[in-house]
C-alpha cells in the first residue's frame, strides 16, 4: 500500500485528431505504459491514475472539470506525447483547480537512429508539443512544477514523489480545521496572523475555543479510558519511578491521561487536524498538557504553542507531507546557542511539546517542574533527536503575503550529556554555518516557533509554497548574505508588484 495510497494523480496525455487512429491508439498505450510505470515507483507516495488522451478543448476541458470535482484526485499530471495545440488547453487550465505538473519527457529513451522516419517523428513529438504546452502555462500565468527527463529515470520519480506529497498538503490544507484553545500568547507578534487571508490562501479554517470546555471534558473522563493510556504508557515509555504503579506521583499521571483522552475526544468530534494551547490560559486544567500533545502529534496531528496556529498548520502539513518517511516531525523552537569556535551549534526544544518521532531510540516519560503557567507539574516525554539530516521550517505572515521558511540542518549529537535538561531537544549544526544561518533567518523575520523534520527536504515544501501563491525561502549550504538580501529586496518588489492596484 503506498503511504498516500487513499489519494490519486491523474495521467493527462495531450495529443488531437490530425495523426489517425493507428497514431493516437499508440500514444494511449504509450500513455498508459508510462502512468503504470510510474504507479510502480516506490518514490511516489499516491495512486498514479491513466486518463484517456485528450484531443479536443471539449475533452481537455471536461477532463480538468472532472478532476477539479473528484475528492480523491490531489493533483494533475500532464505531458504531450504528439504535438497538442495549446488553444485547445486554455479553457481546461483556467477551470483547473488542483495542483498541476508537467512532464517533460517522451515514450523511448533512446533514439533508434538507423530506424528513425516521419512516422516516428509524428508520433514522438514531446520535445515539440510540450514546449507548446509550456508556453500557454506561461502565458496563463499556471502556477505548476516541469520536471524534465526519461520517466523511467529514478530521479524523474523522486521529484514527481516530492510533488504528490506537497499535492496531498495541499490538499489536506483545504480540509484542516484548527483548534485554538485559548488566544495567542499576549504582546507576542510572530504567532498572530490573518486567520481569513489563511483561509482564502490556503483553505485552512482556524478558529477558537473555550478551555472551560476541555476542562468540563477531562473531568467527564471515565477511568476506563485513562486506564486503557496508561497501559500505553508502560507499554510504551520508560517511566520515571514515581510516575510507576504505587509510585509518589502516579496521581499527576493519571491526570496526564485524563488530559489526553479529553483532547482526543474533542480533536475527533470536532474534525480537527490541529490545535494550539497556551500557558497562560489553562481554566479548568491541572497541568499544561505535555505528554497528551506529544502523543497526538506522534499520531499526525498539528500543534503550536502560544496559540501559534500557523506553526499547528504548518506541523500538520509536513506530517502529511512525510506519511511514510522515517525520520519523524516536530514541533521545535529555536532555545539556544554553542558557540565554540570549533562547532557551533543550536539547542532546540520547547517547555514540554516536542514530538517523539524524532527520537531513533526508546523515550522516557518523566514528570519535573515548570515555573510557568501556575499548575500542577506536567508528565512529558524526554528524549533527544536522532542525527542525520533535516529542515526546520516556519510560516510568517508579513502583512502583505505569508512567507514560508526554511533550513536546511544537520542534526548531531550533543557534545556532553544533558542530565538536567527534561525535555525532548535536538541540537543541530545550520547550514551553511550558524552566523550565516542565523543572520538570514533574522533578515527573513523568521519566527522562533518552526517545525523539525527528518522525514523530508526543501523540495516538497517549495513545491507547496507554488501551489499556494507563498513566498519560499531557503537557507542552505550555498547560502550568503550578500545574495539572500538580493533576494529579499526582489522579492519585495515582486510581491508589491504581483499584488496589482
Amino acid at each position: 500500500m503506498k503511504a498516500l495510497g487513499e489519494f490519486e494523480v491523474w495521467f493527462l496525455t495531450g495529443s488531437q485528431d490530425l495523426y489517425g487512429e493507428e497514431t493516437l491508439r499508440q500514444v494511449a498505450a504509450d500513455s498508459e505504459r508510462i502512468a503504470a510505470g510510474l504507479n510502480e515507483s516506490a518514490a511516489i507516495p499516491v495512486r498514479i491514475v491513466y486518463k484517456p488522451v485528450v484531443k479536443s478543448p471539449e475533452g481537455i476541458a471536461a477532463a480538468c472539470l472532472e478532476a477539479t470535482a473528484s475528492a480523491a484526485c490531489v493533483g494533475v499530471i500532464a505531458w504531450m506525447h504528439t504535438f497538442s495545440p495549446a488553444r485547445m488547453w486554455i479553457a481546461g487550465l483556467q477551470t483547473l483547480q488542483k495542483p498541476l505538473l508537467h512532464l517533460h519527457t517522451q515514450f523511448n529513451r533512446d533514439l533508434p537512429w538507423g530506424e528513425i522516419d516521419m512516422d516516428f517523428m509524428n508520433l514522438n513529438q514531446a520535445a515539440h508539443g510540450d514546449r507548446e504546452f509550456g508556453h500557454i502555462e506561461t502565458r496563463l500565468g499556471i502556477a505548476r512544477k516541469t520536471v524534465a527527463g526519461h520517466w523511467q529515470d529514478p530521479a524523474v520519480a523522486d521529484r514527481i514523489g516530492s510533488w504528490a506529497r506537497a499535492a496531498c498538503a495541499w490538499h489536506e490544507a483545504h480540509h484542516l480545521k484548527v483548534a485554538r484553545l485559548g488566544d495567542n500568547m499576549r504582546h507576542v507578534a510572530v504567532t498572530e496572523g490573518d486567520k481569513v487571508e489563511a483561509q482564502i490562501r490556503l483553505g485552512v479554517a482556524v478558529n477558537g475555543y473555550s478551555v472551560s470546555d476541555l476542562g468540563d471534558a477531562v473531568r467527564a473522563v471515565p477511568e476506563a479510558a485513562v486506564d486503557d493510556l496508561i497501559e500505553a504508557y508502560e507499554s510504551s515509555y520508560e517511566l520515571a519511578p514515581s510516575l510507576r504503579a504505587k509510585g509518589a506521583e502516579r496521581e499527576a499521571l493519571r491526570e496526564a491521561a485524563r488530559i489526553e483522552a479529553a483532547l482526543r475526544t474533542f480533536l475527533a468530534d470536532g474534525g480537527f487536524g490541529a490545535f494550539t494551547d497556551t500557558f497562560e490560559n489553562l481554566d479548568g486544567l491541572r497541568q499544561l498538557p505535555g505528554i497528551a500533545v506529544q502523543r497526538l502529534m506522534a499520531d499526525g496531528y498539528g500543534f503550536g504553542a502560544e496559540g501559534d496556529w500557523k506553526t499547528g498548520v504548518m506541523v500538520r502539513l509536513l506530517k502529511v507531507m512525510a506519511r511514510g518517511l522515517p525520520g519523524g516531525t516536530s514541533f521545535m523552537e529555536d532555545y539556544t546557542y554553542h558557540f565554540d569556535p570549533d562547532g557551533p551549534k543550536v539547542l532546540g526544544a520547547h517547555m514540554l511539546e516536542v514530538c517523539p518521532t524524532i527520537s531513533d531510540a526508546k523515550v522516557s516519560c518523566e514528570i519535573h517542574p515548570l515555573s510557568i503557567g501556575g499548575r500542577s507539574d506536567p508528565v512529558r516525554l524526554v528524549f533527544t533527536a536522532g542525527p542525520g539530516p533535516a529542515v526546520v521550517v516556519a510560516l510568517m505572515d508579513m502583512g502583505d503575503r505569508f512567507r514560508l521558511l526554511a533550513n536546511e540542518i544537520d542534526i548531531v549529537p550533543s557534545d556532553e550529556p544533558m542530565p538536567k535538561l527534561p525535555v525532548g531537544r535536538a541540537v543541530w549544526k545550520p547550514r551553511p554555518n550558524l552566523a550565516t544561518a542565523t543572520e538570514a533567518w533574522l533578515m527573513a523575520g523568521g519566527a522562533h516557533h518552526t517545525v523539525l523534520s527528518r522525514a523530508i527536504g526543501p523540495e516538497p515544501l517549495a513545491d507547496f509554497a507554488e501551489m499556494g501563491g507563498l513566498e519560499f525561502l531557503l537557507i542552505d549550504a550555498d547560502t550568503t548574505i550578500r545574495g539572500f538580501k538580493k533576494e529579499l529586496r526582489w522579492n519585495q518588489a515582486y510581491y508589491h508588484l504581483a499584488r496589482g492596484l
